[in-house]
């Protein structure tokens, strides 16, 4: 992405390559961004705390919009979501991609055009389809055969509905192999290979009340080469041939889904997304040339790679604790505002701020306060070797897939999420209190 600075310094020698581009040092130890310091953040609104940079997000869609300018760009709302970021993805131009009708709605009733929203979902609820019917969703994602027949029913015969269908491309791409979802030993889609995609849109050309508008695959997450991409873009392209040839059928649009891998820590490798924007046009018209067919309208859906770098996660240090040659540094948060270090090993670079830590670097574990072995943070990152109860932390790369997995695991309560920009902070989501954890207990 063009908006990360991948070799900047701070004043001290820290490198700020994967914090947002406005991240500055106004003085030693000390970290902004959006023009607001790190600390005056913790003092206002606590911590844990999640900040997230209006400034980095919006222009992270912009070069979504400049790179693939004949496209149609999609949010993944299930990497972050609420009022504010919705508001900011649709004031850029971009789509939305949802999976619930909780997502769906908090969009709509934000404002967000309906008719630029996709829903998806390998399971959806009776109320997921009935709330996207009712609010006039562009695009319904048909994920297995199983739910032809229920939206058909609840589209009704003189209504009408434009569908895609999930197919499963048989690649295997992606950071972890819980997140490769391309492939045909998961959940998701419809294999080609077994011949259930070829069905389901045989049966789907069977119903009036829907059109079907194109294919759609995901590859999975964090992916961080075009090549898996361009074979998608080969194999796709070669069943709309065979669509052709077997139905007449000429489908407008080809979607391939998102995954664009990014940098947790310096030196980590994310996808060129000027290199697949270039690669995968390219792909897509010789591919089309070569079964003379008419090139259809591109839709991506990046989400991690649009808010995930313009996050920060703000921690206070509860303990330090030496036991035999490990420094376990206790944090008040951790995997109930941030599981991915337990589901996926995910690696995060910590950075002490506030204060100036003068004493040399150590390599210290950062751990969450909650009762599993396996609620870490940051294993063997380098602190000052003074660091202790009280301290301020930082965590970049934390905007996405924090809040939106976040649990109730010991009733700790889910963090607020504080936008900053142009020096001002505000806040966007509040922290959940104690009142809010007992409102919901009805019963004795």
């Amino acid at each position: 992405m063009t908006t990360v600075h991948e070799s900047a310094v701070s004043t001290t020698g820290g490198d700020l390559s994967v914090w947002p581009a406005s991240a500055t040092e106004p003085r030693q130890g000390d970290l902004a961004v959006g023009g607001v310091p790190l600390a005056e953040i913790a003092d206002r609104f606590g911590t844990p705390a999640y900040v997230l940079d209006e400034g980095e997000v919006r222009e992270r869609c912009r070069t979504y919009r400049h790179a693939f300018p004949d496209a149609d760009v999609l949010y993944a709302a299930k990497a972050f979501l609420c009022r504010g970021m919705a508001h900011w993805v649709d004031e850029e131009g971009l789509g939305l991609d949802v999976c619930s009708a909780g997502e769906l709605e908090l969009a709509v009733t934000t404002g967000f055009p309906p008719e630029r929203i996709v829903l998806h979902g390998n399971a959806k609820s009776p109320q997921d389809l009935e709330s996207a019917l009712r609010l006039g969703v562009g695009r319904i994602v048909i994920d297995s055969s199983s739910e032809i027949a229920r939206l058909a029913a609840a589209v009704g015969p003189g209504g009408h509905q434009k569908v895609m269908v999930r197919v499963v491309p048989a690649i295997s791409a992606g950071g972890h192999e819980k997140i490769r979802t391309g492939t045909d030993d998961q959940k998701f889609g419809l294999s080609m290979a077994d011949g259930y995609a070829q069905h389901a849109i045989s049966r789907i050309l069977d119903q009036p009340q829907l059109e079907l508008t194109g294919l759609h695959c995901h590859l999975g997450s964090q992916i961080t080469s075009v090549e898996p991409y361009l074979t998608a873009v080969r194999r796709m392209v070669g069943l709309m041939a065979r669509l052709r040839e077997e139905h007449g059928l000429v489908l407008p649009e080809l979607d391939l889904g998102g995954g664009h891998g990014i940098a947790y820590r310096p030196g980590e490798q994310a996808l060129d997304l000027t290199a697949l924007a270039r690669r995968v046009r390219s792909e897509l018209v010789e591919a089309c040339a070569a079964a003379g067919l008419t090139v259809p309208r591109l839709m991506i859906e990046p989400g991690r790679a649009v808010v995930g770098p313009a996050g920060v996660a703000l921690y206070h240090v509860l303990a330090v604790k030496r036991t035999g040659d490990h420094v376990f540094v206790a944090v008040d948060g951790g995997m109930s505002d941030n599981p991915r270090p337990a589901l996926y090993g995910v690696r995060y670079a910590p950075r002490l701020i506030g204060r100036h830590g003068a004493a040399e670097r150590a390599a210290v574990t950062v751990v969450g306060r909650h009762c599993e072995a396996g609620d870490v943070l940051a294993t063997d990152v380098e602190l000052p070797a003074d660091v202790h109860p009280g301290d301020l932390l930082a965590v970049p790369v934390a905007g996405a897939y924090h809040l939106s997995m976040a649990s109730g695991y010991n009733m700790v309560g889910r963090p607020p999420v504080v936008a900053v920009h142009g020096g001002h902070a505000r806040l966007l989501v509040r922290r959940e209190s104690l009142d809010d954890i007992r409102s919901r207990d009805v019963g004795l």
